[in-house]
């Protein structure tokens, strides 16, 4: 049965391979499928899907040869999600409740793949999964067009002012008359600097080129491919360079112990008083009490937030009182079409974990 499972899969991989930018390739050898006909037509593997809402691309990849449980609770209820998690031989995780021990001990020893809906997994106790040799995908790289779309729509709205702009026609104060009136930065001409500067860095990069910018500042572990440095006329710089030398800074970082409050009080200390800061990574990368006094003393100029510490904020959180901060729900990926995405790469990774084959997408 699991050769006929393998075989089913990597038909449906050739059928998904219309996901751009992401390489599919075959699970098998061709030999291998050759067994496929001899086996039963019964399901091979129970998988738990923990969202109602995965959309029906990846839903139907893991029908064709797997017997589907669902979550069906809004807000995810934990307790439905511990019950229906038993006994179950994979799982597509499709929202951001904690991936623990709890979890995987409630599933129970014969787990063999794992998947998230997800690019960032910071809700996962990797360790632990690791330490049971589960294997664990993601699905990084097909939200990378959707968020940095977002992002450049959140650097325009934070220099050119527009939640302060709306603001003023809800508040009946349109002082057009001023000449000076809801002046914003300029992009043209401009240094972009980007704390974290991998796919989803790159992808914002190459849509500010078209806005002529200057030139790109990075801050990362480790130095990017320099044919990637020449295309976008980048260089890798120390963090405290990035803070003093950018007229944007854009956190594109994973959230680790290492990036975990680094946007603090001392960091905005170093920026130029007339930068903006973006952040679509994670909102624990920001220290926010920080935040709110750079926005509020004008330390810097505005802020464009897509992610908070905590989320949901609470609609009294002090930082929306500000008129120089525009802050989204966390809506970076929420395309139709990315979620589509995502949720078809998240089925891959564990019709492959199933299979014993590597995942299209592996988180290690």
């Amino acid at each position: 049965m699991l050769n006929r499972f393998i075989g089913l899969s990597a038909a449906i991989v050739g059928r998904s391979s219309r996901i751009s930018g992401f390489p599919f390739s075959p699970l098998l050898k061709a030999g291998n499928q050759s067994q496929n006909r001899t086996m039963s037509a019964g399901k091979a593997f129970k998988v738990l899907v923990t969202h109602p809402e995965v959309p029906q691309e990846g839903i139907d990849l893991l029908k064709e040869n797997c017997e589907i449980i669902q979550v069906q609770s809004v807000p995810i209820n934990r307790a439905e999600l511990l019950e229906k998690i038993r006994g179950v031989d994979g799982v597509l995780w499709g929202g951001h409740e904690p991936l623990n021990a709890e979890a995987l001990d409630a599933a129970g020893p014969q787990l063999k793949s794992i998947s998230t809906m997800s690019a960032g997994i910071d809700y996962v106790d990797v360790p632990e999964v690791k330490r049971r040799k589960i294997p664990l995908g993601h699905t990084p790289t097909v939200l990378n067009t959707a968020v940095a779309d977002l992002a450049v729509g959140l650097l325009i709205a934070a220099s050119r002012r527009f939640h302060e702009g709306r603001k003023t026609i809800d508040n009946d104060k349109w002082e057009n008359y001023h000449l000076n009136w809801l002046l914003g930065q300029d992009i043209r001409d401009s240094t972009v600097g980007f704390y974290g500067f991998g796919g989803i860095g790159q992808a914002i990069a190459k849509r500010l080129s078209g806005f002529d910018i200057d030139k790109v500042l990075y801050t990362t572990r480790r130095r990017v491919h320099k044919e990637i440095e020449e295309e976008f006329n980048a260089k890798k710089v120390d963090f405290d360079t990035l803070l003093a030398e950018s007229d944007f800074v854009v956190i594109a970082s994973p959230l680790t112990k290492d990036t975990q409050g680094v946007f603090n009080a001392t960091a905005f200390n170093k920026m130029k008083q007339t930068a903006v800061l973006i952040n679509i990574a994670r909102g624990k990368i920001v220290n926010q009490d920080d935040l709110y006094e750079a926005l509020k003393s004008n330390r810097i100029f505005s802020a464009g937030l897509d992610v908070t510490d905590p989320e949901p904020l609470s609609p009294k959180d002090k930082l929306l009182t500000l008129d120089n901060v525009v802050v989204l729900p966390h809506i970076g990926s929420a395309t139709k079409r990315t979620r589509a995405d995502m949720s078809t790469i998240a089925a891959h990774n564990v019709l492959r974990g199933l299979a014993g084959e590597p995942m299209l997408s592996p988180a290690y």
